[in-house]
């Protein structure tokens, strides 16, 4: 195979190196050697075909560039060529081969190719350029300061792509440069939930550390603090001392609770490791009374596979040791089923013992009952130290248990047994005088009792007790007396143990045994039991050698000894962050960042303020209606000639009625409205109270001849908005007119809905007067009741952070009578609804503006050289395309552009007389000023093909399944 694909990659044909190409990756992807052929790929790195054959060679690159130095080095100018190429895919995986070539010598050419790659246009080359950042400092760390340069412009991006990769690379670099993130703080908790899901574990882990720098303890406000106070319960006020200071009540800095607030959403994510994430957050820094939320997103991870389950179970169990009332409502959820793994059965065991209480006791030992059953031998272990747990936690329930472990001792199961005796002794030590009887039916039971540790057990609470069972104890020495030669080391010991003190206490009857034991001791093969044997004879039996050390002896032997503390495995776990591999395997793994302790005072949050560039000021427009207008061009003309010497008296008037209409609003409504001059066509009356253009209630008819106007001056205007723009700082472009504005309007609010308000909205396709990145939307408002509406205005958005400009309350308006308003909206390039209320003076009515995708557009102008420059830059993940098949009569560039420019909003590029047979269009998004390019190419058999090429993906395939669907039906 290897030779036959080696004949492929030398062979001139395009065709056979791309299946050699795609045979070699198969064989990678099987984890075979293909580094053979590292030679032959080589040669194929300069290869013309860039869309297929050329992607698949880099593939090969980065995984044996490092094993076969040597010959990657002869391919280093091909890639440096490659950094340049067009298509950003080639340009990422030259950075990507060129990173992976562990060789000193091109560490310098490295360096610029990742400075470069940072300011490229495409966030991948620059997501890319984080990835090398940390393999070049893998490879030399003396780099470490040019490579922070970098990080530092990369922090600064504003691409949801790039943030997961730049913190990655932070964390790797200078996770200790906290001063980097401080003007990023904010922009990374905003950009967090649409960053990619590994990209937020980063993140979240990374902010954690940062929040536990900069922010108080928020544990204070649930007295944490006060546990340890000395001052007694009764002591007066007036004993306090003079100079100690009052407690200031915790306030939480708004950029805490901001990263509090952005990473809840996260709960909700299909990816466990983000939720995880979430929740190791929450229990280091959210309040202690905020915890709780993140309980029910940790169960239902629990349905996951096991592995999952078992990282979830681990820190449930570090959680519920600290705070069990978190979990209590879910306890049902950690019962054991029978398709458990056995460190899934122990983990949850662990937890259901935390979570017992004198509430629930009796529902966890009936559980348990049920498991001590189990045929898993170690987790039926596990279950008889659990209830030991219980039985030393809760002391309501300690004689029950007692009974229950020594019902077991009579299982015939050997493992069940001898861990019964086990925590039978660790509980008898709590309350020996008590239990007598229990080590009577043990010491019956011993003879039958085979496993070393439960005989040694026994043979321990024997000569620990050994004064309570007078008569037992000797009896069981002689047993172990003829057995000592057959028994295992750990139960020799023991007996060696059991004879001595029976020695110190009862010697008429145990001398003579004891002697015997400790002479077949001395001779044992274990050199342990042999010196034991040895230090207990010169300890208990006196001579004139050892006599000031055996008076001794009974306080050695007999001392009282402290009852044996049954804790969790998981007590001390806290010590890591939750969610660490650190954490997992309970050592400090590699690269481990500790969390730092809270500052008792918090650090200066100014330093997270980040300058704000003023925008530049537009003028804003008021077109006023005559009570009689006419449509006539000399209409519209006289209009625009005398718009210079209105202007003053539209200033004037705007700013009266901005006062009168903001006297109901909040001061903070107020100062959002302060810029911002709203656009109304009304027919107005005047009155003395409101001014010569103003009055409280008129009867407004709707006329097309201002709309028209409002189109021209329009007109005039893009240089400005172009100016504005945020395509115009890389794009100098302007904003041309729409080539089609539709007349089809939608209904915003049903006359029987809004009690007599009727309401209908349209999209005149124009750049918005009060925002740049708003898109303008024109609502008309009709009285159809017999009584007049007052006070219409827009109440309560949804979303909350939605960019709204309202338009001005109307005070009145009459039966029967109309007004057209405008607003603005900025849509964030989303076609997500925007819901908000319309109100009257009496009543509240909920709405939607559902804008279609070719809505969110501005036509651009733009030649035909600009637009292939344009597109050669978005290719790749930036471009969608579809064929379709169209009617014969419709294969020409007239029929194609009155569709498209039905479904968007775009100009139309002109193109070469010999072009006939391609029709190209060109727009911008309103939001971002991301450009969107759209070609229709006519081909044979009545088929076209539809390319769109933009960096909004999404809108991209929203785009162009509209598309598809009018030139279908054109």
């Amino acid at each position: 195979i290897v030779c036959l694909i080696d004949y492929m990659l030398e062979s001139n044909k395009e065709s056979l190196k791309l299946e050699a190409m795609k045979r070699v990756v198969g064989l990678i992807a099987k984890g075979k050697n293909a580094s053979e052929l590292f030679p032959a790929v080589v040669k194929n790195v300069a290869s013309k075909n860039i869309e297929v054959l050329k992607k698949l060679v880099y593939v090969y690159l980065v995984r044996y560039a490092e094993e076969q130095q040597d010959l990657a080095l002869l391919s280093i100018s091909t890639f440096q060529r490659a950094l340049k190429d067009p298509n950003q895919l080639i340009r990422a995986s030259a950075l990507r081969v060129l990173s992976s070539i562990r060789v000193p010598i091109i560490v310098p050419i490295m360096m610029l190719a990742i400075k470069e790659a940072a300011s490229d246009m495409s966030p991948y080359v620059r997501k890319t350029s984080a990835h090398a950042i940390q393999k070049l400092y893998s490879l030399d760390q003396d780099q470490k300061d040019l490579l922070i340069e970098v990080i530092e412009k990369l922090l600064k991006d504003k691409s949801t792509l790039v943030a997961g990769s730049v913190v990655m690379a932070f964390e790797e670099v200078c996770p200790d440069r906290i001063d980097l993130i401080h003007k990023n703080y904010r922009k990374l908790c905003n950009l967090l939930v649409d960053v990619e899901e590994w990209g937020q574990v980063v993140i979240i882990s990374m902010l954690t550390r940062y929040a536990r720098t900069q922010f108080t303890s928020p544990w204070k406000e649930d007295g944490v603090f006060d546990e340890h106070s000395e001052r007694a319960f009764y002591e007066s006020d007036e004993e306090k001392t003079r100079n100690e200071p009052e407690a200031k009540p915790y306030m939480m800095d708004p950029d805490h609770r901001l990263l509090l607030r952005n990473t809840k959403p996260l709960l909700q994510s299909r990816n466990t490791a983000v939720v995880m994430s979430v929740a190791q957050l929450y229990w280091h820094l959210a309040p202690k009374n905020e915890v709780s939320i993140v309980t029910k997103s940790l169960v239902r991870l629990l349905r996951s596979h096991r592995e999952v389950q078992y990282i979830v179970l681990q820190n449930i169990a570090s959680m519920s040791i600290q705070r069990k009332g978190m979990f209590e409502p879910y306890m049902k959820s950690f019962y054991v089923r029978s398709t458990d793994a056995t460190h899934i059965k122990s983990l949850k065991l662990e937890i259901l013992t935390s979570l017992a209480n004198e509430a629930n006791i009796s529902t966890v030992l009936r559980e348990f009952q049920t498991y001590v059953k189990s045929q898993d031998k170690e987790f039926a272990a596990g279950t008889i130290q659990a209830i030991g747990r219980c039985a030393t936690n809760i002391s309501e329930v300690t004689d029950t248990c007692l009974n229950g472990l020594v019902l077991l001792l009579s299982n015939r199961d050997e493992t069940v047994v001898a861990e019964s005796v086990v925590v039978i002794r660790k509980l008898l030590q709590t309350q020996p005088t008590q239990h007598s009887d229990i080590i009577k039916h043990m010491a019956k039971l011993f003879d039958n009792i085979t496993v070393p540790m439960a005989r040694a057990s026994i043979l321990w609470l024997m000569g620990e007790y050994c004064e309570r069972v007078p008569k037992i104890a000797p009896d069981v020495l002689r047993k172990m007396a003829k057995s000592f030669t057959s028994e295992e080391d750990i139960v020799k010991l023991q007996t060696v143990n059991l004879a001595a003190k029976l020695y110190l206490t009862n010697s008429k009857q145990t001398k003579l045994l004891t002697q015997y034991i400790l002479n077949l001791g001395k001779y044992d093969q274990n050199y342990d039991i042999r010196d034991r044997t040895r230090f207990i004879r010169q300890l208990i039996v006196p001579n004139d050698k050892n006599g000031a050390l055996s008076k001794y002896a009974h306080r050695i032997l007999l001392a009282p000894k402290p009852a044996p503390l049954l804790e969790s495995a998981y007590k001390d776990r806290d010590r890591y962050q939750l969610g660490t591999l650190s954490h997992t395997i309970n050592t400090k793994a590699s690269g481990y960042l500790e969390l730092s302790d809270w500052p008792a005072v918090a650090p200066d949050q100014s330093v997270r303020n980040v300058e704000v560039i003023e925008p530049v000021k537009i003028h804003h427009f008021i077109f006023p209606s005559t009570a009689h207008p006419t449509p006539s061009g000399s209409d519209a003309e006289s209009r625009v000639e005398n718009s210079s010497q209105s202007s003053e008296e539209s200033d004037e008037s705007s700013s009266q009625s901005e006062k009168s209409s903001s006297e109901s609003e909040s001061d903070s409504e107020k100062k959002k409205r302060k810029t911002k001059t709203p656009l109304q066509k009304k027919t107005v009356k005047p009155t003395a109270k409101d001014g010569p253009y103003l009055s409280k209630c008129y009867q407004p008819t709707f006329c097309s001849s201002d709309l028209f106007i409002f189109s021209l001056i329009l007109s005039v205007c893009p240089p400005v908005y172009s100016a504005l723009s945020p395509l115009s700082l890389s794009f100098p472009l302007q904003v041309s007119g729409p080539a089609f504005v539709p007349e089809k309007s939608h209904d915003l609010l049903h006359r029987m809905t809004g009690k007599g308000l009727s309401a209908q909205y349209q999209f005149p396709r124009q750049p918005c007067l009060y925002q740049p990145t708003m898109v303008s939307v024109q609502i008309s408002l009709t009285n159809t009741s017999d009584h007049p509406l007052e006070q219409i205005h827009i109440g309560d958005r949804s979303p909350t952070g939605l960019n709204i400009h309202c338009f001005n309350t109307v005070e009145c308006l009459e039966p029967e009578a109309s007004v057209t308003v405008f607003m603005g909206i900025d849509f964030n390039d989303s076609t997500q609804a925007a819901n908000f209320q319309l109100c009257t003076k009496e009543d509240h009515f909920s709405v939607s503006i559902q804008p279609a995708v070719g809505d969110l557009f501005l036509p651009i102008t733009m030649t035909e050289l600009d637009f292939r420059k344009e597109q050669g830059k978005l290719l790749g993940m930036n471009e969608s395309s579809a064929t379709i098949t169209m009617a014969a009569e419709n294969m020409t560039s007239q029929p194609i552009s009155r569709p498209v420019a039905t479904v968007a909003n775009l100009g139309v590029v002109p193109s070469g007389q010999d072009d006939i047979h391609r029709c190209v269009f060109a727009g911008k998004t309103a939001s971002s000023g991301a450009v969107v390019l759209v070609t229709v190419e006519l081909r044979e058999s009545s088929t076209a093909l539809i390319t769109i090429n933009t960096e909004k993906s999404v809108m991209g395939s929203m785009l162009l399944r509209d598309l598809k669907q009018a030139l279908a039906q054109a």
